[in-house]
């Protein structure tokens, strides 16, 4: 029975990005009772936890990684997803988004059924792997001057009909980013949002002001902010202008110091606040040697730890989101409370998931991670149960 008391705790508030002293009890895997004191009585069936005034904070919400481990999230088979997802789980990752780079539709749609599965074997596995929580779609539907990695013989435009029933085939949370300037008319966005979906702005030569259009008409993220879109340009801002400057749209942020250099992480941080993003773009050679490897499409070297194509071009991250946390603090001088905000609430509302996820409040999936006294992740729980 995933029931637990945890006292004499640092509980992390989201709201006010600061700690204070308490007790969290946990019933069925949901936060029950939040206490600035000490919870006297343990839960019936289940187990007290003393976590000797360390620090309590979310566990870190992941809403763009292909994969890590040795896996990508295209090509993994069923074993090798539940390697990669006990990965995520050990690093402090409660919630994963499977990302999907371009691929042929086919391949698509079979490691869409995947990653259902895998969201169904993570649903009953008591905190043994993270929570799935859907699928993100980084693929296909991109302009071809802003490939990036991806393959251009893959990319094709925005297509009502085939969003459809690649959605329709998902479970769970969906996001979608794409080239949405190529979205002739915008009936495939209108589909998207229609069925329920997120969508993001990404691998996109949109101008200034068709981005602003777009994030009008629902689009709600910027993909990997900086990276596969025009830079800043002192006559067209671009996507990332129209990102920075708006008021609703998220910006994500791979922040490893070399998809963006450190002092343009802080520009963002500055401009965008509580809407920054962090995520990790991790591709399968994370927490691997260097080597060959590949990703949407391409072959990939990775050496010294940063992934390229083999023309050059960056191809995914073997960043872990712990990293990019104290990486936004050590580049931006963000105290630890304001770095955890953009790893944990910030993601779950870009995928629409914060009343599920993301912060410690009652109701909420019981998923904590508690820092020991060198501010690493210590214990990690996952609904309720822990994984360590």
């Amino acid at each position: 029975m995933n029931n637990c008391l945890i006292r004499n705790a640092r509980i992390y508030n989201s709201s006010a990005r600061e700690f204070y002293d308490g007790s969290i009890l946990i019933l069925k895997g949901r936060i029950a009772i939040l206490s600035r004191g000490d919870i006297v009585n343990p839960p019936e069936g289940g187990s007290v936890y003393d976590a000797g005034g360390r620090m309590v904070i979310p566990g870190m919400v992941d809403v763009h990684t292909h994969g890590r481990a040795g896996g990508d999230f295209i090509t993994a088979d069923a074993a090798l997803l539940m390697r990669m997802a006990e990965s995520y789980l050990a690093g402090g990752v409660t919630t994963v988004m499977p990302t999907l780079a371009s691929a042929p539709l086919s391949e698509l749609e079979d490691a869409i059924d995947r990653i259902n599965e895998l969201r169904r074997e993570a649903a009953i596995s008591e905190g043994k792997l993270p929570h799935v929580a859907g699928t993100h779609l980084e693929g296909r539907y991109l302009n071809v001057k802003r490939r990036g990695a991806h393959a251009a013989d893959l990319l094709v435009k925005p297509d009502p009909a085939e969003l459809d029933a690649l959605l329709s085939r998902m479970e769970g949370s969906r996001h979608v980013t794409a080239a949405w300037e190529l979205d002739d008319g915008g009936d495939a966005l209108a589909r998207v949002l229609s069925l329920g979906a997120t969508a993001a702005l990404g691998h996109s030569d949109a101008s200034y002001h068709a981005a602003v259009s777009l994030i009008d008409k629902g689009v709600t993220a910027l993909t990997h902010t900086f990276n596969a879109m025009p830079p800043l340009h002192h006559r067209d801002g671009g996507a990332v202008a129209a990102g920075l400057l708006s008021k609703t749209a998220c910006c994500e942020v791979i922040c490893d110091g070399f998809h963006i250099a450190p002092h343009m992480v802080e520009l963002a941080y500055r401009l965008i606040g509580d809407r920054l993003v962090l995520v990790t773009d991790s591709m399968e050679a994370t927490g691997c040697a260097d080597g060959e490897y590949s990703i949407a499409g391409n072959p990939v070297t990775v050496k010294d730890g940063k992934a390229r194509t083999h023309d050059g071009a960056i191809a995914g991250s073997t960043l872990s989101m712990w990293e990019a946390v104290q990486n936004l603090s050590g580049f931006t001088g963000a105290s630890l409370e304001e770095a955890v905000y953009a790893a944990t609430l910030a993601p779950a509302r870009e995928i629409g998931m914060e009343t599920e996820i993301g912060s410690i409040e009652v109701g909420k999936r019981a998923d904590l991670l508690v820092l020991d006294d060198r501010q690493t992740i210590g214990r990690v729980m996952c609904g309720g149960y822990w994984y360590n």
